[in-house]
């Protein structure tokens, strides 16, 4: 498959004004996706986690309340796993998806691996999915840019998917993201088994060695009827709350005296990310950089506090087409006087890099006291006009 722009997929299944399943806490992409394509989103509620506040892929419970709400959709997307490792019950949803008649895109950017080894969680195009979208560059072998998509069955026109893919793919592609996707393909086909063998034994025991110097390593938390189906364990989520840091302090403290640089920090966690490259030497590495950061906790300052919304306060509202806030006339409005208002930008929390508001959304206090708080406590917003979010852009009034 070609290593081009992955929201390709997502184009291919509805057109302007069309309508499509998103679950709410999908990657910035896909709201570029429909930024670009005019797809009118209907919003699933992702199951959410309030004890670790943080949210896990929806099942077909969530897709047919939606479905129900909006039933003139012309296909559904499902993210899993999540930068967390979490995983959705794909076949689950696949049928209920073929069931109504729809095909089911999954974004499965953090799933390269998962076809190689029976130990891990399933692989979408093994689920019954329509496309499986992945990033090549994130939990395999390839170079930063390596997306690749499958497609089976004939529920999406492979002619109309390589039309729509083809114009936001480069016309000039790198021969070394084609030489990397290859060359990790042939590796994983002929290597694959043992390689992940290795990697899943080496992570078993990160997680034993980290427990063992009292520190909670989640796991078992995630998984439940209303949260995960299952769990990346190359994925070691680290909680740092009872040692009365922040995700943040603790990213932050490990690059710079460890030179240790983890996947993803948020207000109380840190994850790490194992494949099949690791050993026993950056393993190694971790643990003893993470020893370190537990002795030294007790030193650092009290982290700010993170006004933290409900599930229900994260919902904003779509009062406008997301295209049609982000191409419409725009101004800029101190943070005080944003709320009410519709905003044009997007502003997402990064890593993992779902956005908080989407352009079309009506902007709330809750949600901007949790992002304000949040940029103050260390978190990324990357995309915003304004950096420090002292002011938001939003649709002009007439």
């Amino acid at each position: 498959m070609p290593p081009r722009v992955s929201r390709g997929p997502r184009l291919a299944v509805a057109g302007p004004h069309e309508k499509r399943l998103v679950p709410r806490h999908v990657h910035k992409s896909v709201i570029s996706g429909l930024i670009v394509s005019g797809v009118r989103p209907v919003w699933v509620r992702p199951h959410w986690d309030g004890e670790q506040h943080l949210s896990h892929p929806p099942g077909p419970r969530e897709f047919a309340e939606a479905y129900e709400s909006d039933p003139e959709v012309k296909g559904a997307l499902l993210v899993t796993p999540t930068d967390y490792g979490t995983c959705g019950d794909i076949a689950a949803v696949a049928q209920w998806c073929h069931e109504h008649g729809l095909p089911l895109i999954v974004d499965e950017a953090w799933g390269a691996h998962l076809p190689f080894h029976d130990g891990l969680p399933q692989w979408g195009m093994d689920a019954d999915a329509d496309v499986c979208v992945t990033s090549v560059h994130k939990m395999g072998a390839a170079v930063e840019q390596s997306s690749v998509f499958h497609l089976q069955g004939d529920r999406v026109d492979p002619d109309v998917l390589k039309a729509r893919e083809d114009l936001l793919g480069t016309t000039s592609p790198s021969s070394l993201v084609y030489a990397a996707l290859d060359g990790w393909r042939r590796q994983m086909a002929e290597q694959g088994k043992e390689l992940l063998d290795g990697a899943l034994t080496l992570v078993q025991s990160v997680r034993g060695r980290l427990t063992e110097l009292g520190l909670t390593v989640l796991h078992d938390e995630f998984l439940g009827p209303d949260l995960a189906d299952s769990v990346d364990p190359l994925k070691v989520v680290l909680d740092l709350d009872p040692l009365g840091i922040s995700g943040y302090q603790a990213a932050d403290w490990l690059r710079e005296h460890r030179r240790v640089t983890v996947g993803l920090s948020d207000h109380r966690r840190i994850v790490a990310q194992f494949n099949h490259a690791d050993d026993a030497k950056t393993a190694g590495t971790l643990i003893d950089a993470v020893d370190a950061l537990r002795k030294v906790a007790p030193s650092f300052e009290k982290p700010p506090k993170v006004d933290l919304p409900s599930p229900r306060e994260l919902e904003l509202e779509t009062a406008m087409l997301p295209r049609d806030a982000f191409f419409g006339e725009a101004e800029q409005v101190p943070v005080t006087e944003a709320a009410g208002r519709i905003a044009a930008e997007m502003i997402t929390p990064y890593p993992p890099g779902s956005p908080g508001v989407l352009p079309g959304e009506v902007l709330t206090r809750p949600m901007l006291d949790y992002l304000r708080s949040g940029l103050g406590a260390g978190m990324q917003l990357p995309d915003p006009a304004d950096s420090e979010l002292k002011s938001i852009r939003v649709v002009a009034k007439h």
